[in-house]
């Protein structure tokens, strides 16, 4: 059953094509990675696909779990380290909790704590839970916006090279947390090294 699919999208910047007539479709309990070469469109597919660019042609569809077209898909993302602006003072445990942040005024849920707790150890953020995200390294950094992704328990989660600075501990632990949750969301996964996640997609789409 499809929840996610794009239909002859095509988007360009400037006179520069970067996707064109592309067609995909995601499946409800797949976990596809996105290979490809730097400039192949990988992360623009990302974007297009979380709404976040409008596509030049073509559209985006969302299903719901009876395979109805919905506006509201619940969505975990982990964007790539290198857009996010750390200069922004936001604490780690703020940059978490935003995951669960919904509505005009942002209200938490009633066991937004005991989320927060899990991620965090599960992620091991939770020696540095009051530091800005400023003070962290890069693997640091991947881990909180890891834990930001998977806290709202969302339907699909959508990943841009989640292993960029995590060192290798982290690493083999983060291999375990996707084979857990690939068995209660749909996961789209970039990343250019495969060999690690390979053996847990149940697709490999090359752009």
């Amino acid at each position: 059953m499809e929840i996610v699919r794009l239909k002859d999208v095509s988007v360009n910047f400037g006179d520069k094509w970067v996707l064109v007539h592309e067609n995909f479709t995601l499946n409800r309990g797949e976990f596809v990675v996105l290979a490809g070469a730097n400039g192949s469109g990988k992360t623009t597919l990302l974007r297009v696909l979380l709404k976040l660019i409008k596509p030049t042609y073509g559209s985006v569809e969302y299903f719901d779990s009876k395979g109805r077209i919905t506006r509201n898909l619940s969505i975990g993302y982990l964007p790539q380290k290198s857009k996010i602006d750390t200069r922004f003072p936001i604490t780690v445990k703020e940059t978490i909790l935003s995951g669960l942040r919904r509505g005009f005024l942002g209200r938490l849920p009633g066991d937004a704590s005991g989320r927060l707790a899990e991620v965090a150890e599960i992620c091991g953020v939770g020696e540095y839970m009051g530091q800005t995200i400023g003070t962290l390294s890069g693997g640091q950094l991947q881990r909180v916006l890891m834990a930001r992704a998977i806290i709202g328990r969302p339907e699909l989660l959508v990943l841009d090279e989640p292993l960029s600075y995590v060192d290798k501990q982290f690493e083999h632990r983060l291999y375990e947390l996707l084979e857990k949750l690939s068995h209660s969301m749909t996961i789209i996964l970039v990343s250019h090294e495969l060999s690690g996640v390979e053996p847990l997609a149940t697709r490999i789409v090359r752009l």
